[in-house]
């Protein structure tokens, strides 16, 4: 066990720790617990939402997914970066505008029906169970390599600590947690990329000319086609890519933590600056690794290839590289599954909790003490689910996650906004629809049955072809809107869709 390792690993947590200290007495309302009370501006939640969407899957699933795969892994960097522009142009005003703390309060400035309201609560969780999975895989992958620990300790040390900044420090901890993340992966990120050009004298035309022959796939690994050889599986995937961000809860939630729409677009343009600089650089992480560290190492390391960017690190840097990148990944995976947990429990505290089971009527002592104990539920949840999913890519999981976030959220978001007739039986089919529709679809398709014994989930011939469905399930979502819209007699209120679309656009709350 290094002890460099050890040191910069005690500095990281013992820095997140210290931050969740000073948080905790400025976290005594459930708005400074789910927002910060509104009080970060557009840079910090900018830096914040990047450090929230720079997730496990982006330093060390893309990385590895390039690093085995070249071209066919860099889609994942394409579609995380595109997705903000639908953020940008569509979501993140009108969210801003109409919701409080989570997204069933923006739906809910429409509609307000506790069928709705629980719905999107269920979608939420899903989503965030997904997601947190992947965090957890990446988290318990890194310390097994690290310390030789086993992966199930791993998991457990990472899921505890999690709950810590949640249960104490709420979004204001987890806000700076992910600020400081942000700036500590981007500084690994250009270090290794820099080292990585230089092994290529700083020329770019050189490395691609390079990656032709450096591994076993040849000139096959700059050309798409290496893993996704159906071209509507690859489809599919930017799908879920493309639309996914524009409906995850965790990130939509970071809109309400700003005061105005106007900081709202200015944390997206900040963030998108941020993560688009990033994910240029994934180029370099990807190539470095199978060019310097080998298919071969990468896979001995970890199956999935998630080790690939730690393992480059110490090739190029040695040991203190290494280390460093380690506790930015460590960091990294903290900082994003604090975030999730706290969506996750908003929706149940907040939504189920707080404004089905007691009608908006929770003192804030109760808010508070339902938030930390749904906090404490996901948290056992998403650790128990990742022990079974180890040898699975972390890029590959929270595509998943997307798929579910673009078919179960995206159209009623959509539809609520912009849809003058869209009713209550419309939100409600378009939900479940999008949601059951997509876990059907990724329980019966390769992603989670293979004949091969031991590559997944579960052994027999997969029924659904493509590994990620957002190529049906989206459509199937839009689609369960439309139909439940137009076979409900109950026409929506014309005066309440024109205060909803006043209030998107301006935040100007009118009394029609």
């Amino acid at each position: 066990m290094n002890a460099t390792v050890i040191i910069l690993f005690l500095l990281i947590v013992g820095m997140t720790l210290l931050i969740t200290y000073y948080a905790a007495k400025r976290t005594n309302t459930a708005s400074e617990f789910y927002t910060a009370g509104g009080g970060l501006t557009g840079w910090q939640n900018g830096l914040a939402i990047a450090g929230d969407y720079l997730s496990a899957a982006s330093f060390l699933g893309i990385a590895g997914a390039i690093a085995l795969n070249g071209f066919d892994g860099f889609l994942f960097s394409i579609g995380y970066l595109v997705a903000y522009l639908v953020v940008l142009f569509i979501v993140a005003e009108p969210l801003r505008n109409l919701g409080r703390y989570t997204l069933a309060d923006m739906i809910n400035a429409r509609f307000d029906a506790k069928k709705i309201r629980a719905t999107a609560a269920l979608n939420t969780i899903t989503i965030v169970i997904f997601y947190m999975i992947a965090q957890l895989v990446g988290a318990g992958a890194l310390i097994k390599l690290l310390f030789g620990i086993d992966y199930w300790v791993a998991v457990l040390i990472v899921g505890v600590m999690m709950t810590i900044y949640v249960l104490f420090g709420g979004m204001t901890a987890t806000s700076w947690v992910q600020i400081i993340k942000a700036v500590l992966l981007m500084l690994g990120t250009i270090i290794i990329s820099f080292m990585v050009l230089s092994k290529f004298h700083f020329n770019i035309l050189e490395m691609f000319t390079t990656m032709k022959t450096a591994t076993p796939l040849g000139e096959a690994y700059l050309n798409p086609g290496v893993k996704y050889t159906v071209p509507l599986d690859t489809i599919s995937l930017m799908i879920a890519l493309v639309l996914g961000t524009a409906g995850l809860p965790h990130i939509l939630m970071r809109f309400f933590t700003v005061k105005d729409a106007k900081t709202a677009r200015s944390s997206v343009i900040w963030a998108t600056w941020i993560v688009g600089i990033f994910y240029v650089m994934t180029i370099f992480l990807g190539f470095g690794a199978a060019a310097f560290v080998g298919a071969e190492a990468i896979k001995a390391s970890n199956a999935a290839g998630n080790m690939a960017a730690p393992l480059l690190a110490q090739v190029l840097g040695g040991d203190i590289l290494m280390s460093f990148v380690s506790a930015v990944a460590f960091a990294t995976i903290l900082a994003v599954v604090a975030g999730l947990v706290l969506s996750g429990a908003s929706a149940f505290a907040h939504d189920i909790y707080g404004q089905i089971i007691k009608k908006g009527q929770a003192t804030e002592k109760q808010q508070m003490r339902a938030a930390k104990y749904a906090s404490l539920s996901v948290s056992v949840l998403s650790i128990l689910l990742a022990l079974f999913a180890q040898n699975l890519n972390v890029a590959f999981l929270v595509s998943l996650a997307f798929c579910v976030a673009a078919s179960a959220n995206l159209p009623v978001i959509v539809y609520t906004i912009y849809w003058k007739r869209f009713n209550t039986a419309g939100a409600m089919t378009g939900m479940l629809s999008g949601l059951i529709s997509a876990l059907i679809l990724v329980a019966i398709s390769p992603s989670v049955m293979s004949p091969v014994e031991g590559a997944t989930l579960i052994t027999g011939n997969p029924i659904f072809p493509l590994t990620n469905p957002a190529l049906l399930s989206v459509p199937i979502g839009f689609i369960g809107g439309i139909i439940g819209t137009l076979v409900s007699s109950k026409q929506q209120d014309a005066k309440r869709f024109a205060e909803v679309k006043v209030k998107a656009n301006t935040g100007y709350k009118t009394s029609i």
